[in-house]
């Protein structure tokens, strides 16, 4: 038996880079990658795609890990990052966007992401790690907006 939790999430915030030095970070999957915390492993499948292996956590007598992959696609004149599910990779589905926008003095970015994990555990399970799940996920995207943030030279 498995339960799903979903995840759906959204921030905005503006840094002092300018648009292509945001642009050529955000665009390199890998490069991104290396300010999330608790990737284990990402490995490139090509194409464009990658697959995420983040660290087990630890919820009592349960480890849990997240893998799931994703197709990227980058867009300089839109000013925009997509990434969509690549199914029957893992244990979770991803989608989500970053939105730059060159502000002269700054870049704005909008950032989204939609997540469904399927956790082996039993539905009774849901009420208990539902809650935490959720916000270990949003902890570490936040801390990846923080590393982010500082790398860009700070918050405009």
């Amino acid at each position: 038996m498995a339960i799903k939790v979903n995840i759906d999430l959204g921030y905005e915030l503006a840094v002092k880079a300018d648009f292509q030095t945001v642009f050529d970070t955000l665009s390199n999957v890998p490069k991104s990658a290396s300010f999330f915390p608790k990737v284990d492993k990402l490995v490139d499948l090509g194409g464009g795609s990658y697959r995420w292996e983040m660290q087990k956590i630890g919820l009592a007598q349960i480890n849990l890990q997240t893998i799931y992959a994703c197709n990227y696609v980058s867009n300089k004149t839109k000013g925009s990052v997509i990434w969509t599910p690549i199914d029957g990779e893992g244990n979770a589905l991803v989608s989500g966007s970053w939105k730059i926008v060159d502000k002269k003095k700054s870049t704005h970015l909008t950032f989204a992401s939609k997540g469904e994990l399927s956790l082996p555990l039993p539905g009774l399970m849901k009420m208990v790690v539902a809650p935490v799940v959720e916000a270990e996920f949003e902890k570490m995207i936040e801390q990846y907006l923080d590393n982010l943030t500082q790398h860009f030279g700070g918050e405009a």
